[in-house]
C-alpha cells in the first residue's frame, strides 16, 4: 500500500532529521543514516505510545519501555478510570488521549503498542502503519482473515517493524520441541491435537440488553465500539466479556489459539489450511429446540483443519481444536497419572508421530512443559518451572530493539512473530471461527422452515482467501465497518 502525501508528512521525526542531515553535510554522514529507512540509532530513545493502556496493555507498554530506557510520550484509552490508571501512574509525563486517531495525528511517534479488544486491532494498526509508525499488536493480530492479510502486506510495503503479542513465541524452550521435530525422533507426523479450557468468561447465551443508564461516566463508549455497528451502551462487555461476541471478539480461538496453535504451526512449518470443518456445543433451555444466538460464540466447539505437507512436515497434517473444556483422550504411551499438555490437562498440544508423541502446555507466559514420549519407552522432559531472564521472554523488548535497528535488520528478521509469520498463523486460527460462524448460518427452505445449510467441510483457497464450495461463508472472511473506521 502506497503512502499518501498526508501520511508521509506524519512519518517519525527521525525521517525528517535524516533528510536534513544529508542535505547539510556532504562529507560527514551520521551512522543512523547508513542504517537505511526506519533506522534509529541505538543510543536514541524511541518515542512510544500505547493504544489500550489497561489490562494487557499495561504490561505491553511497560515492557516495551524497557525499564525507562525508551520514552513513553502518550497513552490512549477509552476509559482511564479502570486498569489504565496503572499506566498513567508509571508514565506521568505521557499525554492522554481517548481517540487513537487523534493521538497518531498529533504526536511524533516511532512505535506503538496496540492492546485493545480484538475488533480494533486491525484499524488501529493500519492507521499507525500508514503513518510510518512501527507496531506491536496483541493477539490475535486481527479480528478477521482479510485484515490479517492486509496488515501483513502493508508491513512489507511500508517497511514497518512488527510483532504480534503471542509472547510464548519467544520462549527459548520452543527450541527443544523444534529439535525433536527436526530430528525425526517421533517418526512421521500426521496428526496434531490442540485444546483449551476457554472460554472462562460468559459465552453461549443471548447478547445482554443495552442500558445507557449504566454506562460508566469515564467510558467513551462510541470510541470503544470503533468499527463495530452503533449500539447503545451495553453492560457486561467492557472491559473483558466482549470476547464472546463476534462484533468485538474472537472467542476461545482468538484468546489462546495464537498461543497454542503457534507451537505446531511454527515447529512443523505449516502454511494455510486446505479446509475447515466444525461442530459446536448446544444449549437447550426448552425441549427439542437448541438456543440460537449467532451473534455470539458457542459454549464449546470442535474444529478440524487439514494442511499440505511441508519441508518440516513430510506428510499432510490433520489438526483438531477443541474448547469449552473438551480435551482429547489420553494416549496409551503417556502414563495415566501424567497430565497431557499443562497442569490438570486444561490446555495443551499433542504432536503425534508414528514413533512417539510430543506434549506441551499453552505457550503464553505459562511453563511450556515440553515432554517427549517414544513408543519404545524413552522419555525426555523439559523443566516444569522456567527461569525467565526478563518479562515475557523479552518479546516486547526484542521488538523495540528491532525498531531501533530498522526494517530488515538482523534484529527485525530475528523476531519470532513479525507479521510475515504472525499473519498466516493468525489466518489459520481465524479459519476456525469462519467455520463456526458458517455452521450457524440459517435460511428458509421450501417448506417455510428455517434450516442450517452450511454444515459441511469448507474448502479453502488460502492464496485467494475464499471458500470455494459455500459462497455464503465468504462473508466471514472480512467484516462491515462503521464509517470512519474502515481499512
Amino acid at each position: 500500500m502506497k503512502q499518501s502525501p498526508s501520511s508521509k508528512k506524519n512519518n517519525s521525526r527521525r525521517s525528517f532529521l535524516k533528510k536534513a542531515t544529508v542535505a547539510s553535510s556532504i562529507f560527514i554522514v551520521p551512522r543512523h543514516v547508513l542504517g537505511g529507512v526506519g533506522y534509529v540509532a541505538p543510543s536514541d530513545r524511541l518515542r512510544l505510545a500505547a493504544i489500550g493502556a489497561g489490562g494487557k496493555g499495561s504490561s505491553d507498554i511497560y515492557n516495551a519501555s524497557v525499564n525507562g530506557r525508551e520514552k513513553v510520550v502518550a497513552l490512549c484509552d477509552v476509559d482511564f478510570s479502570g486498569s489504565a490508571k496503572r499506566s498513567v501512574e508509571r508514565f506521568p509525563k505521557a499525554k492522554l488521549y481517548h481517540d487513537y486517531r487523534v493521538m497518531l495525528e498529533k504526536e511524533r511517534l516511532d512505535a506503538v503498542t496496540i492492546s485493545t479488544p480484538d475488533h480494533v486491532h486491525g484499524p488501529a494498526a493500519a492507521f499507525a502503519m500508514e503513518r510510518g509508525i512501527h507496531v506491536y499488536v496483541q493477539k490475535p493480530m486481527t479480528h478477521n482473515i482479510r485484515e490479517a492479510r492486509m496488515l501483513t502486506e502493508m508491513a512489507r510495503s511500508n517497511e514497518i517493524v512488527t510483532q504480534m503479542g503471542n509472547q510464548g513465541g519467544s520462549n527459548p524452550l520452543l527450541g527443544m520441541v523444534q529439535k525433536w521435530v527436526d530430528s525425526g525422533v517421533i517418526g512421521n507426523i500426521s496428526k496434531v491435537q490442540v485444546w483449551t479450557n476457554r472460554p472462562v468468561w460468559p459465552q453461549g447465551y443471548a447478547m445482554p440488553e443495552p442500558d445507557a443508564s449504566k454506562k460508566p461516566e469515564d467510558l467513551y463508549w462510541d470510541l470503544w465500539l470503533g468499527p463495530a455497528p452503533a449500539r447503545p451502551y451495553t453492560p457486561n462487555l467492557h472491559p473483558f466479556n466482549w470476547r464472546g461476541w463476534w462484533d468485538y471478539g474472537t472467542g476461545a480461538l482468538g484468546d489462546v489459539g495464537c498461543h497454542l496453535i503457534d507451537i505446531p504451526f511454527r515447529t512443523l512449518g505449516l502454511k494455510y489450511p486446505t479446509d475447515a470443518e466444525c461442530s459446536v456445543g448446544s444449549v437447550y433451555t426448552q425441549m427439542w429446540n437448541a438456543d440460537y444466538h449467532p451473534e455470539g460464540c458457542p459454549p464449546s466447539s470442535f474444529i478440524t483443519l487439514h494442511f499440505d505437507a511441508t519441508e518440516k512436515s513430510k506428510s499432510p497434517i490433520e489438526m483438531t481444536w477443541s474448547d469449552g473444556g473438551i480435551r482429547p483422550s489420553h494416549p496409551d504411551i503417556i502414563p495415566a497419572d501424567h497430565d497431557i499438555g499443562g497442569k490438570n490437562s486444561s490446555n495443551g498440544v499433542l504432536i503425534i508421530g508414528d514413533k512417539g508423541i510430543i506434549s506441551t502446555n499453552i505457550n503464553d507466559s505459562s511453563p511450556i512443559m515440553p515432554k517427549l514420549y517414544l513408543n519404545d519407552g524413552t522419555t525426555e522432559f523439559g523443566p516444569e518451572v522456567e527461569d525467565n531472564k526478563e518479562p515475557e521472554y523479552g518479546h516486547q523488548r526484542k521488538w523495540v530493539d528491532a525498531c531501533k535497528a530498522g526494517f530488515n535488520s538482523p534484529e527485525h528478521l530475528g523476531l519470532t512473530s513479525s507479521f510475515d509469520y504472525a499473519g498466516p498463523m493468525t489466518e489459520t486460527v481465524l479459519m476456525g471461527n469462519l467455520a463456526i460462524r458458517s455452521y450457524m448460518l440459517q435460511k428458509e427452505n421450501s417448506e417455510g422452515k428455517m434450516e442450517f445449510f452450511a454444515r459441511k467441510k469448507l474448502l479453502w483457497d488460502g492464496e485467494n482467501m475464499r471458500i470455494t464450495n459455500q459462497e455464503e461463508a465468504n462473508q466471514f472472511v472480512g467484516r462491515t465497518y462503521r464509517e470512519g473506521w474502515k481499512i
